[in-house]
């Protein structure tokens, strides 16, 4: 028998069904009230002013006065808002800055304003509501619940509150969520996350646990060490285990692990939260791809990524977007970021609604020879690759080798294997079969002997976590790039190369 407040989650689930099949259905119509509201509440805020809002009543007027920029061509402003002053980038002053450790300047510091906020808290419950109409599953919301997050310890700086996006989030947990929500706030806090895990572990061992949430490489370590301490797998540990929501990377190249480490398949929620904002979540347990959220305080622009670092590339709207296309996502948001480039590049899988992969960085690609080769193509050839195998992988990364010692250069992956493959060059066979079929350039670049066929170096176990501990990057948002266009971190994991 359901508890009242599973009974409870269905209408609620399907009113939120309403509210969403309402808003998707007419996409382009959501995307220019969002866009309006945006000018029109920015108007007289110091970005506003200097970018012409007044005067701005279409996209072209837009595109014409605010260039596309990044953190580091933003952070004028965003300086001027850490330092306290108002009516910068958005009306009044933000109530966060969710820190982010960014690659060339140090800490990102990136506005949460009380109209973005809301965006956050609510597609983090609207993905798990979808899941509830869709299946009719509601059960799930007696058990406990786990959220593998930063710490909640906020700092701050004139007035504004600071912290990791997941920390902030924590403080935003439904009271109706909280009695069930694990780990203890104390063990949430504790900033080392090897010592936080194995308390996650403590705490949970003999708890009810329903939901599960995290980046896939965190919740590998708490699934490994929960089996290290009790010798059971995760699903005869928690029998009720049913449900895997997850956000920051691919799940696909951790699925057979993951199966294997919990004993049996569970359903699977794919999340695509940043600091910047919520993007999309899965809305369907059978389609690729996840709801592109068009009525969140986000206008979105895309631009091809094959012609994105062009001089002046074309900026397109949500109603010209085609199916398959590597886009570099571009943002303005209630928070006060403008035609702002995150970084990722995506693809949609669907028009009708708008769903999307993420298919990699704009900085995350190997291309030392001309091949553009990008994230979700490794990744991909890597699921074709060990379907139907006993072959199961940890991690793993790639990079180019331009000057190797003998022979035609290559790719290099580097792969930490838990079950290694009993033939090599069968698996290397089916990599390359597989990105010379996803990628022109790669195929021409081997057949006209450019390239020779891809290379593997086993990685010894936890080389990766070691690796990501050595630079102060273990757990929270951190995670290892797919691909690489240079071989910094090919050569530092080649200490763990285990045919050494």
């Amino acid at each position: 028998m359901l508890s009242l407040k599973a009974a409870l989650a269905k209408p609620f689930a399907k009113r939120v069904y309403k509210s969403i099949k309402k808003w998707s259905s007419k996409p382009v119509e959501t995307q220019q009230k969002v866009f309006e509201n945006l000018i029109g509440e920015a108007k007289h805020t110091a970005f506003g002013k200097d970018h012409n809002f007044s005067s701005i009543s279409s996209f072209k007027d837009f595109q014409n006065n605010v260039p596309v920029r990044d953190y580091e061509e933003l952070k004028p402003y965003v300086e001027r808002v850490v330092a306290g002053e108002e009516d910068i980038l958005w009306k009044g002053k933000p109530i966060y800055f969710a820190k982010t450790s960014g690659t060339t300047s140090g800490a990102k510091y990136i506005p949460i304003t009380k109209e973005s906020m809301p965006t956050h808290v609510n597609a983090a419950r609207n993905a798990i509501l979808m899941y509830i109409h869709e299946t009719g599953n509601a059960k799930f919301v007696d058990g406990k619940m786990i959220f593998l997050q930063g710490s909640p310890i906020l700092e701050e700086k004139h007035g504004i509150k600071l912290g990791r996006l997941s920390g902030i989030v924590a403080h935003y947990v439904p009271k109706y969520l909280q009695k069930n929500r694990m780990p203890s706030l104390e063990t949430n806090c504790i900033e080392d996350w090897e010592t936080k895990v194995d308390a996650i572990v403590e705490e949970t061992i003999n708890e009810d646990m329903s939901i599960i949430s995290g980046i896939p490489s965190w919740v590998q370590m708490y699934f490994e060490k929960l089996i290290e301490k009790s010798g059971k797998n995760v699903g005869d540990l928690f029998k009720n285990f049913n449900l895997f929501i997850f956000g920051g990377v691919n799940y696909e190249p951790y699925r057979a692990k993951f199966e294997n480490l919990i004993g049996r398949k569970v359903d699977s929620i794919e999340l695509y939260p940043a600091s910047e904002g919520f993007f999309a979540f899965q809305d369907k347990q059978n389609e690729k791809g996840m709801l592109l959220q068009l009525d969140s305080g986000i206008f979105y622009e895309f631009i091809e990524a094959e012609h994105f670092f062009e001089n002046n590339p074309k900026r397109i709207t949500i109603a010209d977007v085609k199916l398959s296309v590597n886009y570099v996502m571009i943002i303005s948001t209630t928070a006060g970021l403008w035609a702002y480039n995150i970084g990722d590049t995506i693809q949609f899988t669907s028009l009708k609604p708008y769903r999307v992969i993420v298919s990699g960085r704009i900085k995350h690609f190997i291309s030392a020879f001309g091949e553009h080769v990008i994230g979700k193509e490794v990744e991909q050839a890597l699921k074709e690759a060990t379907e139907n195998t006993s072959i199961s992988v940890n991690e793993f990364t790639v990079a180019p080798q331009i000057n190797p010692k003998e022979g035609l250069p290559y790719h290099e992956w580097l792969i930490e294997f838990e079950n290694e493959p009993e033939n090599e060059p069968q698996l290397i066979e089916a990599l390359e079969t597989s990105l010379k079929q996803q990628n022109s350039y790669y195929l021409d670049l081997i057949d006209g002997k450019v390239l020779r066929p891809l290379k593997i170096t086993k990685i010894k176990k936890d080389g990766f976590q070691t690796y990501m501990k050595s630079i102060g990057k273990l757990g929270g948002q951190n995670k290892i790039p797919r691909l690489s266009n240079d071989r910094k971190i090919a050569d530092h994991l080649h200490q763990f190369n285990l045919t050494k």
